[in-house]
């Protein structure tokens, strides 16, 4: 089973001063998987709920040293669900049945060194096998097959593949790390450069945070120095691995799917007019 390196370590200052004390990854969302009604839910375990619905069970938290707040929630409180009755205690339950039945492990990030840094630290957890990062500040909602299936299904194509990233046609590309790209088949691209947030994008296309690694990610990771923000970029560590001849592919976002993001007001706000209704 591909192991899960789940982010959630950023201090969140675009949404200050909300996220002095609650967490980014934390921030309520509207859904509607559980029940008819709409219920508010963190969207880091919005997050986990989708990975588990795809049997994922393996999971590593990227925390930093002031989100106890995460590591609470996702510990099941039995005190805490005797109190709960009606359909309340039963949302709540199914989260606790689903925390029993998976692996979760917890480090932290001491410093935000950014996130090149957070998936750094995931080395002895990974080992040598595949696995998947995500940021918990970021979803996407599919109609369809999920990214993150087909994120799998490529790697399995493509065996001499170290990454596989997920893209999307963006507008503002100060915000996304942008490739450079070349067709390889109707579902698949070929990276040829990755720039963090470039003055001047060399293609229409951001980077978003879902991403598919082969083990050699870490030793690109030890290589890069700070860059964009003084922290450390895993789109540099990307680049890395592309300078020294390892293939880099993509797939992007289908039509029917959407990013949603928590990381700024704007997006966040955006983010309130959707009712998430599959995990």
């Amino acid at each position: 089973m591909t192991k899960v390196v789940i982010t959630a370590a950023g201090k969140g200052t675009r949404l200050l001063p909300f996220t002095k004390e609650m967490p980014k990854e934390m921030m309520p969302i509207f859904s509607q998987v559980f029940s008819e009604k709409k219920v508010v839910l963190p969207l880091l375990q919005y997050i986990f709920e989708q990975f588990y619905s795809l049997n994922f069970r393996d999971y590593c938290f990227i925390v930093g040293r002031e989100k106890r707040s995460i590591e609470d929630h996702f510990t099941p409180h039995e005190t805490y669900l005797r109190e709960l009755s009606g359909d309340y205690k039963k949302i709540v339950l199914k989260f606790y049945q689903k925390l029993e039945k998976s692996h979760l492990i917890w480090i932290n990030q001491n410093k935000p060194l950014g996130f090149g840094d957070a998936v750094k630290r995931a080395e002895r957890y990974v080992g040598k096998e595949d696995f998947i990062v995500h940021a918990g500040d970021v979803t996407i909602l599919s109609n369809s097959k999920h990214p993150i299936l087909r994120l799998i299904e490529t790697a399995k194509e493509y065996p001499e593949a170290k990454a596989i990233l997920l893209c999307k046609k963006v507008k503002d590309s100060k915000r996304y790390g942008v490739p450079t790209i070349e067709k390889l088949s109707n579902d698949v691209l070929n990276i040829k450069e990755v720039i963090e947030k470039p003055e001047k994008p060399k293609s229409e296309f951001g980077i978003l945070p879902l991403y598919y690694f082969r083990k050699n990610i870490f030793s690109s990771l030890k290589k890069i120095k700070p860059g964009k923000g003084k922290e450390f970029q895993l789109t540099d560590a990307i680049q890395n691995m592309i300078q020294e001849k390892q293939k880099v592919l993509a797939i992007t976002l289908d039509k029917n799917e959407k990013e949603v993001d928590v990381g700024t007001v704007e997006s966040y706000r955006d983010a309130q007019t959707i009712t998430f209704r599959k995990a």
